[in-house]
């Protein structure tokens, strides 16, 4: 197996030192040090260069950066999922329910980290696994990993600035009264638990956009089939929303919801559009619905309020 190293070419607009190129690349000075100290190189024209080095218009900029060491106690596995894009920077899969995004030290195996670490190892990448956009184990949907460490730099980064636009859609139970609303309160986590999350005073900023698509009634009971928009990604954040509306998400029994219609919480991470950092071009990635949402959406006739 080859191992190829991580790198980043770019040319050179205008005339300038090699540290501010660099700097606006969005290379940090952690990365740097790395580069410096860890085995990576900064090449001008194919020559190794120090950052104080004048650059000129034409020239090209190579950084290679450092191997990464696969995160201790990270075991790679071979395990199919879907693929919804790839390139030498960035990993977006779908997830499905029911799998966890990262091991655990009771649970080290069979999670998406551990396949996707699989993943880049039989492609020989000098690697390990940046999980950007995380979900819980019983949501199902679009996830983004990215390769390297400083695509996962740049990428949180924007999750930070809010560009990186990611919708969900929900089952919840009840009809809510408002087509369109935002939730805008606190989460912290719940005194005694280390899972559960509560509305705080004391939490951290949340918030969510909420948009009522259908109301309808399933098997006696009443339901809305909702859309939400995260504006922060705070733990169990949509599912600590709905709750504290008095709408939890049917399966969601932790926070509320009920098992009769679903064994887990009705939620799908259904969209996620940002700018790629590397190319500026537009990815805008939908995954499709998991059978059980289908199920209880489209699949059997229904009696409308």
């Amino acid at each position: 197996m080859n191992s190829n190293p991580i790198s980043l070419s770019f040319e050179i607009k205008e005339q300038q030192v090699l540290r501010d190129a660099i700097k606006q690349y969005g290379i940090s000075k952690k990365a740097l040090t790395s580069i410096k100290y860890e085995g990576g190189k900064i090449l001008v024209n194919g020559e190794e260069k120090t950052v104080r080095h004048l650059l000129k218009i034409g020239d090209v900029v190579s950084v290679i950066f450092p191997k990464e060491r696969k995160s201790e106690g990270l075991i790679a596995e071979k395990g199919e999922f879907p693929i919804l894009f790839e390139d030498e920077h960035i990993l977006i899969l779908s997830k499905k329910a029911g799998i966890s995004t990262i091991p655990s030290r009771e649970h080290p195996h069979g999670t998406i980290a551990n396949y996707v670490a699989g993943h880049l190892e039989e492609r020989g990448l000098m690697t390990t696994v940046h999980i950007v956009t995380r979900l819980d184990k019983d949501t199902s949907g679009v996830i983004c990993i990215a390769k390297h460490r400083h695509a996962h730099h740049l990428l949180s980064e924007m999750q930070k600035s809010g560009d990186i636009f990611r919708t969900y859609e929900a089952i919840v139970h009840g009809h809510l009264l408002e087509d369109n609303f935002t939730i805008d309160a606190p989460i912290g986590r719940k005194d005694g638990s280390i899972i559960e999350r509560i509305i705080s005073s004391e939490g951290k900023h949340a918030k969510t956009t909420v948009q009522v698509l259908e109301r309808f009634s399933f098997q006696g009971e009443e339901i809305s089939h909702v859309r939400l928009k995260l504006h922060t990604g705070r733990t169990h954040q949509i599912r600590v929303h709905m709750m504290s509306i008095g709408h939890p998400l049917i399966g969601d029994d932790l926070y509320g919801g009920s098992l009769l219609l679903m064994d887990r919480q009705a939620l799908h991470a259904k969209e996620l559009k940002f700018l790629h950092p590397f190319t500026n071009e537009t990815i805008h990635i939908e995954a499709p619905f998991p059978k059980d949402m289908n199920e209880i959406l489209y699949k059997y006739p229904r009696l409308l309020p």
